[in-house]
């Protein structure tokens, strides 16, 4: 054929393809910038919603803010006076950095000039300025300037203590629930009973008692639990308990239940707190026969009620010293049974110390208490509640932290 060389493709076949070659490079390329595009724009929504992300949006809201609470001035000055500007500026110095809040404090120092400067030549221009009553006032701007001022510590101490900028008190949430979910009792077999509550001192969100526990041993027959009290109270010994249930619960099951409080009393010592003891008791429990041990680090006995005899028998033991005190700490055991019927009672010094009464005392209280809920029946297959009622009724409003565990056969 004219024109054609043998062995040589057709033209028109020969630019489709270079054309094609060409466009998937192009539409492989596309895609990809496309894919990345997408993935920055959901990192940054997440990480915004999260508080790691930068404050520009807030900084931009507020700072368009400014200008609109200074127009509205000018208009209305009778419902928006000059000391509306701390509404940006407190709102600010929940949400921005210190960089961005000191250039939202110029802005706001400006628009008051501008308002001050508006002001007073509507006073000049007034005929009668003597009954002029808007205006910047002294006391507007010391009011807008000591709010700056608070403001501005505030973020400083946010931006120290390393707190993200809008998700703190979600990271607060977090701690409380990761606590309370730390010392949830695991599920028991038929028969077997227990109800736990923590109330903090004070009626805070932070408690420095708190509860580990774990099903162990070949086919999970034994029940471990762990009571501890750390010093201090409240928020101060939250975060040491935080840390502590943690470190506890890593431990519990791993090692065998005389290993426990020796590894613990280690831990704490290698934390090397000013104020770093805890009291804790240990509880080793045969779900199958219903024996069990009790090991005390400083802390109060348990309390055992006998179904046959009808009466409480308090469980003393070689108490071991307080965690974290010395090295090479011995804790010793006392061992008992539970049968059918029996409730056994564990608590920490909050429920039975008062000022003026001993410990004897207390614990009495506590005893006498536990035993109305059995002759009540209040002690059954669903008692949800139990404990809570302990608290209310033998040490509701005693300014400490309180803790009960209560474990029953039926």
């Amino acid at each position: 054929m004219a024109g054609s060389t043998p062995g040589t493709p057709p033209q028109t076949s020969a630019t489709g393809t270079t054309a094609k070659a060409a466009a998937d490079p192009l539409t492989a390329r596309l895609r990809k910038r496309l894919y990345r595009a997408r993935r920055t724009l959901r990192r940054t929504g997440v990480d915004y919603f999260r508080g790691d992300a930068a404050d520009w949006l807030a900084f931009a809201v507020l700072l368009l803010l400014v200008p609109l609470l200074v127009a509205l001035n000018v208009a209305i000055p009778a419902w928006v006076p000059p000391t509306a500007l701390v509404l940006p500026i407190l709102v600010g110095s929940l949400l921005l950095r210190p960089v961005s809040l000191v250039l939202l404090y110029a802005t706001a120092a400006l628009g008051l000039s501008t308002e001050s400067v508006i002001h007073t030549g509507e006073r000049a221009a007034s005929s009668r300025p003597e009954e002029y009553v808007f205006g910047v006032t002294p006391g507007a701007a010391l009011v807008v300037g000591a709010v700056g001022v608070a403001g501005l510590l505030l973020a400083q101490f946010r931006s120290r203590v390393g707190v993200p900028w809008r998700g703190g008190g979600s990271m607060l949430f977090d701690l409380r629930e990761r606590l309370k979910v730390q010392s949830r009792l695991p599920k028991l077999p038929d028969g077997w009973h227990a109800d736990m509550a923590l109330r903090p001192a004070g009626g805070q969100s932070f408690s420095g008692d708190f509860v580990v526990a774990a099903r162990t041993g070949p086919g999970r027959r034994m029940l471990e639990v762990v009571l501890a009290d750390v010093s201090g109270k409240g928020m101060d010994a939250g975060s040491r308990a935080l840390l502590l249930s943690g470190a506890f619960g890593g431990l519990l099951g791993s090692l065998s239940p005389h290993e426990f409080l020796p590894a613990a009393n280690g831990y704490l010592l290698r934390q090397d707190w000013e104020e770093g003891f805890a009291s804790a008791v240990q509880l080793a429990l045969d779900l199958d026969t219903g024996e069990y041990e009790l090991l005390s680090a400083g802390h109060l006995p348990g309390m055992q009620r006998l179904a046959g005899a009808g009466r409480w028998e308090v469980k003393e033991s070689t108490e071991g010293p307080l965690l974290g005190l010395y090295d090479g700490a011995k804790f010793e055991g006392v061992r008992g049974r539970l049968g059918p019927g029996d409730v056994l009672l564990l608590c920490t010094d909050g429920m039975v110390e008062a000022p003026g009464r001993d410990l004897s005392e207390g614990m009495d209280r506590l005893m006498g208490e536990a035993d109305r809920l059995v002759a009540g029946a209040q002690l059954g297959s669903d008692s949800a509640g139990a404990a809570v009622r302990l608290i209310e009724t033998v040490a509701k409003d005693i300014n400490d932290d309180r803790a009960v565990l209560l474990l029953w056969r039926t």
